[in-house]
């Protein structure tokens, strides 16, 4: 049976490794609509290429050109933020892919969820942000919220048969990023070309830079949390440089289930894409023989304080998660613009979450009230 993917984000690395894992699926997939903030050229060429229904430029200022490239298509052109709200509800949807960076993926994705629509889920900052109202919404509406997260594929596919409460730890993996090795002096010295060399995987610019802070695993761990209903104390991050094992779960007995494989992220959107069915792929297999040996090292929070600033912020809950990530996106844009050095993301962070104001619950118009607060104390403090 056909499955109609709606994907946020097309043109990113997720988006753009899902279209290809739909076109080596013809029969099972089809990309019925994509969306992009402003990279209105691969849109348009994705357009072309894979003749979605519809599209939609979310800024406005290209709006023209992408209507005039289209113009005569049968693709349907729409722009504009709400228009991404709205698209999602449409009845030729199946399922939404969630690849849009940031907290510009939460309310698409609450519309998603309300109109019955399957999550595949690769915006980790839509359960970061708001996890307990999106937990709540998709248990309400019965709507599946499948991980594409390699890490939470991971999890996902270890308890496959098995009782939650039998959890006693999942353990979620980390490379370390390019800088594992580095002093603390050293860190000091770091610059943007540096940050966005990943040893093992091919990403986006920000969530490259949120791996070589550690803050990636932070984010990861307040997912966890949400996706699969664990209490903090049962998160724990691993370094594994080799990216090979992409997490485990520990059960009450002491056994321990991984999921391994070549870091290649077609293989968990495939996944999520597929659920429940595993298809066959032609993508590279793993070697034992090439992999001798696995290693795991403990993280040095010291060394790299926003895993630490994040693991504690997923305890204290609230909205200091919104606070956090919103003051995390401005310091990674700054980073990104040579506007602050690799250590002033932390102290922009650090003193946003001081100045913000705390929230014990929150709803979406608090948390959407929040997230403007951080950003413009974060902004403050560049």
């Amino acid at each position: 049976m056909m499955k109609r993917i709606a994907i946020l984000g097309s043109t990113g690395s997720i988006g753009k490794q899902a279209l290809e894992v739909i076109s080596h699926h013809p029969g099972r997939f089809q990309a019925s609509v994509l969306t992009a903030r402003s990279n209105y050229q691969e849109l348009i060429r994705q357009a072309r290429q894979y003749r979605p229904q519809a599209v939609v430029i979310t800024d406005t200022h290209y709006t023209d050109r992408v209507r005039t490239a289209l113009s005569g298509s049968g693709i349907e052109v729409f722009s504009g933020p709400s228009c991404l709200e709205q698209i999602v509800t449409d009845e030729r949807i199946d399922m939404v892919l969630t690849a849009m960076v940031g907290f510009s993926g939460l309310v698409p994705t609450l519309h998603a969820i309300q109109a019955g629509k399957p999550i595949a889920l690769a915006n980790k900052e839509t359960l970061v942000v708001a996890g307990e109202l999106v937990t709540r919404l998709a248990k309400e509406h019965q709507v599946p919220v499948l991980p594409v997260d390699s890490e939470h594929s991971a999890i996902f596919q270890c308890l496959a048969g098995e009782k939650y409460q039998e959890v006693e730890k999942i353990w979620i993996t980390a490379s370390g990023g390019p800088f594992r090795q580095l002093s603390r002096e050293e860190l000091l010295k770091v610059t943007r070309q540096d940050a966005l060399r990943h040893p093992t995987w091919n990403m986006g610019a920000k969530i490259t830079v949120d791996s070589a802070t550690l803050m990636n695993k932070g984010l990861e761990a307040i997912e966890a949390k949400w996706l699969f209903g664990v209490h903090p104390d049962q998160i724990e991050v691993i370094i594994h440089p080799q990216s090979v094992i992409h997490s485990m779960v520990q059960f009450c007995d002491g056994s321990i289930k991984a999921q391994m494989g070549l870091p290649d992220m077609r293989l968990p959107i495939q996944y999520a894409l597929s659920y429940p069915d595993r298809l066959a792929s032609a993508f590279p297999r793993f070697s034992f023989s090439e992999y001798p040996s696995l290693t795991f090292e403990t993280p040095d929070t010291e060394r790299f304080p926003n895993l630490a600033i994040a693991l504690e912020v997923m305890r204290k809950g609230g909205n200091l998660p919104c606070i956090m990530n919103a003051a995390n996106e401005v310091a990674v844009d700054a980073f990104l613009n040579d506007r602050t050095g690799f250590s002033g993301m932390t102290r922009v962070i650090e003193k946003t979450i001081e100045k913000a104001t705390f929230l014990s619950s929150a709803g979406l118009n608090e948390y959407i009230e929040s997230d403007l607060e951080a950003r413009k104390l974060a902004l403050s403090f560049l």
